[in-house]
């Protein structure tokens, strides 16, 4: 038998309606526990600063980037769906179009500010461009201080990091940090000498290439590490579309094949937050069920890894 991620959602809500309608409890105490809050998210620690923060973050690469005026539900309701479950962490970019501003708008809408921020700085015309889009990121966001600004794609490295450095120590931003897709080598030079709070690089199950050499450095260097296209840009779930999640999923507490690939990520020490993006509000329920239950060990991680090479 084959199950969607769709079918693996309706499946545990099912089983939660169950497990209450055989409840010993009382009417009081099932009302109760109705409006209990959600179990703790797990957390990672942000080894520079010692902070903790939940496990699963939400990007915004061209799921925000919507006419900022128009129909923002979808937007809305991913975001209430993501800081409910305890999540915290939303990354987004001025190279993602309107993303930063649909954020702001969908924080208001719901009168929530209680996230870590985390946006870039992205452009090639220099330092005052970049403070000049720095500035606007936080205003969309509604986030000053910043929680994190990031150097995109390292454009503008040399114009930039200045900058946050000079905002970091008067407070204005919190971390820096860089993101890279496909420059690792540059990656690991600047963990090792430019002090770095995070990096945020592209790792899934189907591209290990971080494993070698980035994410050993991130551990030897204390840099935290956000993880971007952890499925593999929609990759992975074309490869087990129609496949049966396998036995060893009940061990990572896993009950679909999303929550299969982010707990396979967080699996490595070196990792403290996915990032997956999502339109879905249900989806990323399902996302954040990762951030419960065990974690593959090394030798079940390299099982999984074998297992959806062989797909």
């Amino acid at each position: 038998m084959s199950i969607t991620r769709r079918e693996a959602i309706a499946g545990l809500a099912g089983a939660a309606a169950l497990g209450g309608a055989r409840s010993t409890l009382g009417a009081q105490d099932e009302q109760a526990a109705a409006h209990a809050p959600p179990p703790a998210v797990m957390r990672k620690r942000i080894p520079k600063t010692g902070e903790w923060i939940p496990a699963i973050g939400m990007g915004t690469s061209r799921t925000f980037d919507v006419d900022p005026s128009g129909d923002l539900t979808a937007q809305v309701e991913v975001t209430r769906a993501f800081l409910d479950a305890g999540g915290s962490v939303i990354d987004s970019s001025p190279m993602y179009g309107s993303s930063e501003q649909v954020v702001g708008r969908a924080l208001d809408q719901l009168g929530r500010r209680d996230y870590f921020s985390a946006t870039k700085v992205w452009t090639a015309e220099g330092r005052n461009a970049g403070i000049t889009q720095m500035t606007t990121s936080m205003r969309l966001m509604r986030a000053e201080p910043m929680d994190l600004m990031q150097v995109h794609n390292l454009v503008g490295y040399d114009d930039h990091m200045p900058t946050l450095r000079e905002w970091k120590k008067s407070g204005k931003i919190r971390h820096i940090g860089i993101t890279e897709m496909r420059d690792m080598d540059r990656v690991v030079r600047l963990m090792e000498t430019a002090d770095l709070d995070f990096i945020q690089i592209p790792y899934s199950v189907d591209d290990r290439r971080v494993e070698e050499r980035v994410l050993p450095a991130a551990k030897a260097t204390g840099t935290a590490v956000l993880v971007m296209t952890p499925f593999g840009r929609g990759r992975l779930f074309t490869v087990t579309r129609g496949q049966t999640l396998p036995d060893w999923a009940a061990e990572i507490n896993a009950a679909s094949w999303a929550q299969v690939f982010l707990k396979w990520l967080l699996g490595h020490p070196a990792v403290t937050c996915p990032i997956p993006a999502t339109s879905k509000a249900h989806h990323m329920v399902d996302n954040m069920g990762a951030g419960h239950g065990a974690l593959p060990d090394e030798a079940l991680r390299a099982r999984i890894a074998r297992e959806l090479d062989a797909m």
